[in-house]
């Protein structure tokens, strides 16, 4: 782009420029279905509204998504995440209910710890297959998508396990200085993962392991170490979202929790702008593109659209949005612009 680039056309072609103009016309749409969409009420010191649901049920996949896009950035991908939700919140239900006190905050902070502790084993696994015997990440998350959902099924004996933990249920329900709690943590993840991947060399080390392994490798970057930490921390992340998703119905459903989520967050992450290809990737935009996926459900919910029918919804609208960032059309689209601007004189110039 040149010094005599305008401001308008800087705005027009920044990788979120489009992103954003979808998750505005969403927002649009669901004002013109209920004009009461955008209203945020007060009650009993805490907010609530349609915007406040969204945030809330959008916290979940905002965190997976996070971890996503730093597998992506180093040239993997994690299909597991989803195992992975249903079997933390398998354990940390199955120990409460186990325990003789559910309601004892001590017994949901050891069972939160638990299965933190056990997505962060099963991160380490997904990065040692990875980064260690090099298998390729599609192939070794797989093997954990596969069992994770049987291995929750153990843990709960095939049976959906409720519990009656008021403490539990504050991570998916309960509020914080008016806020839910769990759009309070999923903003304090967001923030950290920012700050130490912009503000230390995280971010850079983890971009040129994504451009070139070998010639990270080659300049002294501990390029293994990296893949292996990228995949355990997204587990990590994917275990605080299925605290939260399992907290806010107080139950653990292992064939139904966190299903499909890790598509969700693989399309939140190539709305946001961040490449498959791995390299240089955008929290922001794995931000923006969350909240176009969580708006367009809350759309075709509202406007009485089966469920079944939304992946579709999610397929125009990725489609679009796609091909609106694609370097290629954007190209296309200059290029006939400045045919159409040509005047006379200028295009029998060109042609002779």
């Amino acid at each position: 782009m040149t010094a005599t680039t305008s401001p308008w056309q800087r705005v027009l072609h920044h990788r979120l420029f489009w992103p954003v103009v979808a998750l505005v016309v969403l927002l649009a749409a669901n004002t013109v279905n209920r004009p009461s969409f955008l209203s945020i009420r007060v009650q009993d010191g805490h907010l609530f509204g349609a915007l406040i649901n969204l945030l809330k049920n959008g916290a979940p996949l905002l965190l997976v998504a996070l971890g996503m896009t730093l597998v992506i950035a180093t040239r993997g991908i994690d299909l597991s995440v989803g195992a992975v939700v249903a079997i933390s919140g398998a354990v940390a239900l199955s120990f409460i209910a186990s325990a003789p006190d559910p309601g004892s905050i001590t017994t949901v902070l050891v069972a939160v710890g638990i299965a933190l502790a056990l997505s962060f084993v099963l991160g380490v696994w997904n990065g040692f297959l990875v980064s260690v015997l090099g298998i390729q990440p599609i192939i070794a998350t797989l093997v954990l998508m596969t069992a994770g959902r049987g291995v929750a099924m153990l843990i709960t004996g095939g049976q959906i396990t409720t519990v009656n933990s008021a403490p539990f249920k504050a991570i998916g329900s309960g509020f914080w200085f008016g806020l839910p709690v769990a759009v309070i943590l999923a903003a304090v993840v967001f923030t950290a993962v920012a700050l130490l991947t912009r503000r230390t060399a995280l971010g850079m080390l983890i971009e040129s392991v994504g451009i070139n392994p070998e010639a990270s490798r080659l300049a002294g970057v501990k390029a293994r170490n990296i893949t292996w930490t990228v995949y355990a921390v997204s587990a990590l992340f994917a275990g605080l979202a299925g605290l939260m998703i399992s907290s806010n119905v107080m139950a653990a459903d292992a064939n139904n929790a966190g299903l499909f989520i890790e598509l969700d967050a693989i399309l939140a992450v190539v709305i946001g702008g961040t490449s498959l290809a791995g390299g240089k990737f955008s929290l922001s935009g794995t931000l923006v593109g969350v909240l176009v996926i969580q708006t367009l459900t809350l759309t075709v919910t509202m406007l009485g659209i089966s469920p079944s029918v939304t992946p579709l919804f999610k397929a125009i609208v990725v489609i679009a949005v796609c091909l609106a960032q694609s370097p290629k059309m954007r190209d296309v689209v200059a290029a006939r612009r400045r045919r159409a601007a040509r005047t006379p004189a200028q295009t029998a110039e060109v042609t002779a």
